[in-house]
């Protein structure tokens, strides 16, 4: 049986991830776009490789993101060709938001998500499996625990 997802304030996320950095633990975040028929197998292929890296889904949902969220999320990329087309593809359907935890956390879950671009992403990745182009490539993962940060309070600022 599923474990339920009980959401945690910001505060008591940023608590944990102090005394756990000690210890090496780090969170992160992770997007996966366009949920529909086909991207379901992304998520179940997420899910069941989640354990495998020792990560904890600590909060989850669905939603779908406005301009101004994916400006925020994107703020670093507003001055290159591609934004308008990151913008377009984030906010064109319903995503999933999620905060995952465990040791080297945001190096875990890139593993698991794979190169940023697809043709360059390890098979068994999702993006070595499931991904077609770089501006399109089905998830998003932090990159550092301080991105992870600021991209937890983008994406639940209702944990803040």
């Amino acid at each position: 049986m599923r474990e339920e997802i009980t959401p945690v304030s910001s505060a008591e996320l940023i608590g944990e991830a102090a005394k756990l950095k000690i210890q090496g633990y780090r969170l992160v975040t992770l997007s996966c776009t366009e949920i529909d028929a086909s991207r379901i197998d992304v998520l179940y292929h997420f899910d069941k490789d989640l354990g495998l890296k020792h990560l904890r889904l600590t909060a989850l949902k669905q939603i779908t993101a406005g301009e101004a969220t994916a400006h925020e999320h994107y703020a670093e990329h507003t001055d290159k060709p591609f934004f308008g087309e990151l913008v377009d593809f984030i906010t064109g359907g319903p995503l999933v938001a999620a905060v995952l935890e465990g040791v080297e956390a945001v190096r875990a879950a890139r593993q698991l998500i794979g190169a940023t671009n697809p043709i360059e992403a390890e098979t068994g990745s999702i993006r070595g499996d499931f991904g077609t182009e770089v501006t399109f490539n089905l998830v998003h993962g932090s990159d550092s625990d301080e991105s992870a940060t600021r991209e937890i309070g983008i994406w639940f600022p209702e944990l803040g």
